[in-house]
């Protein structure tokens, strides 16, 4: 019995010797509520009623030889409001824990099989989606030294640094664009970042051969990602270089008998910015390979088949995408970004019979395209009141063309669309 208070009493100690170690964690709720009304010269093709937006659509001639996607539409739609809540300030021992849970309205456009029975309210009603959901531990190593890690959903490292401008679709698909779930590192000595980890693909999808479309578990056949890289940050300027290897399985059944063989894809960018009081400039180039989940315009292709093994190889497409963004001002700012996306075509030759597989998130017969984007917004106090032009000039390839075995239009087999938006954006912070 003496033994056991001995114990208990020493529990007890330990116990209150590591709640003194603790301090209490501080809570910081934040969010706004947010309107567009958008206008559009032609018919767009995108994502939350079209406000997400990828790119024209091309011509669709009806019996008359007029193009039916020709012509004004708009849209006015209060649903990308959002609501987050940051915590900081937990201190257990030498770790310092922070993190983040945001969510925000979000809806898909409306389906088929909404139209076909005659409803649109399923694709119509916002419904609340995790967006960000995170914690950061940290270790403060030596003087201007320490080591982070992010565990959660959070953005892709490669995606974390966006344009200047007000558009839902922050500068997509002509940059990284992307949320994963992950378990990333980060070592910081002085003015240098070091950063690596693996994340998991859930809402940002790859295609999948099979069925067309995204895919549903991206990594049930394949392996999480791999990101490696290094960023500088100094008074005025900041850079950022990295790496993302994926691997996914495409085809994993023919003939009834599994199929093997998987797609690996290398991604590579660099990110340059420069701050000097009201005025920013950044800069950001990828190299991309099969980087559709990215909300890049890329995709892959089958380039050999081996029937006695029932092994595929594949062959990505690659895209090379870039921006340019500045921001001037404080209560009334001037900012824009001129995007420019090329498909550069797959690594090897398909294999006969095999068509390349696009991102359908935009239209599949698209090569490369431009966007700019002049913007305007007044601060008042936690209101914003924002104005953007977006002109966006796509190339399609011709009704009829095909692509050649590097999954590219030929000259001559091409034409160019183009596209007029205005943006108006109301938000107020709180």
């Amino acid at each position: 019995m003496k033994r056991t208070i001995l114990l208990a009493s020493a529990l007890l100690l330990c116990i209150s010797a590591m709640a003194q170690e603790e301090t209490p964690t501080k809570f910081k709720l934040y969010g706004f509520v947010r309107n567009y009304m958008a206008v559009d010269s032609r018919t767009v093709k995108g994502g939350t009623h079209d406000l997400y937006y990828y790119m024209p659509e091309d011509i669709k001639l009806n019996g008359e030889g007029q193009d039916s996607n020709d012509g004004i539409n708009w849209k006015f739609v209060s649903l990308t409001s959002r609501l987050g809540l940051d915590f900081s300030g937990y201190q257990f021992g030498s770790m310092n824990v922070s993190g983040k849970v945001e969510a925000d309205f979000y809806s898909l456009n409306p389906t088929s099989a909404n139209l076909t029975s005659g409803s649109v309210s399923g694709g119509s009603i916002a419904q609340f989606r995790l967006r960000q959901a995170y914690m950061a531990l940290k270790w403060n190593l030596a003087e201007n030294e320490s080591l982070t890690l992010n565990l959660g959903q959070t953005w892709h490292p490669m995606a974390v640094d966006l344009p200047n401008c007000i558009n839902l679709e922050s500068g997509a698909p002509f940059g990284p664009f992307n949320r994963s779930p992950q378990a990333m590192l980060h070592w910081q000595v002085k003015s240098a970042t070091i950063t690596g980890g693996i994340l998991y693909l859930s809402q940002y999808l790859p295609m999948d051969y099979q069925t067309g479309g995204k895919s549903v578990n991206p990594f049930r056949y394949g392996l999480p990602e791999v990101y490696l890289g290094v960023g500088f940050k100094y008074p005025h300027f900041a850079w950022k270089t990295g790496l993302s290897l994926l691997n996914t399985k495409p085809i994993r059944e023919i003939n009834g008998a599994k199929a093997s063989g998987l797609m690996t894809a290398l991604t590579v960018f660099l990110y340059g910015q420069y701050t000097n009081g009201l005025l920013q400039i950044k800069a950001k180039s990828a190299l991309a390979q099969s980087g559709e989940h990215m909300n890049i315009l890329s995709g892959y292709g089958v380039s050999a088949y081996d029937d006695v093994a029932n092994k595929f190889t594949y062959t990505p497409m690659q895209d090379w995408v870039s921006f340019v963004s500045f921001s001037y001002g404080k209560k009334v700012q001037l900012m824009g970004m001129v995007g420019y996306m090329k498909q550069l075509g797959t690594t090897v030759d398909l294999l006969d019979g095999y068509d390349v597989l696009l991102n359908n998130a935009a239209s599949q017969n698209i090569q490369q395209a431009l966007r700019v984007t002049p913007t305007l917004v007044w601060n008042i106090g936690k209101f914003q009141l924002g104005l953007e032009y977006d002109w966006t000039i796509a190339e399609f390839g011709n009704p009829g063309a095909e692509r050649g075995v590097r999954g590219l239009y030929g000259a001559g087999d091409t034409h160019f669309i183009h596209n007029h938006r205005v943006l108006c954006m109301t938000k107020f912070n709180f």
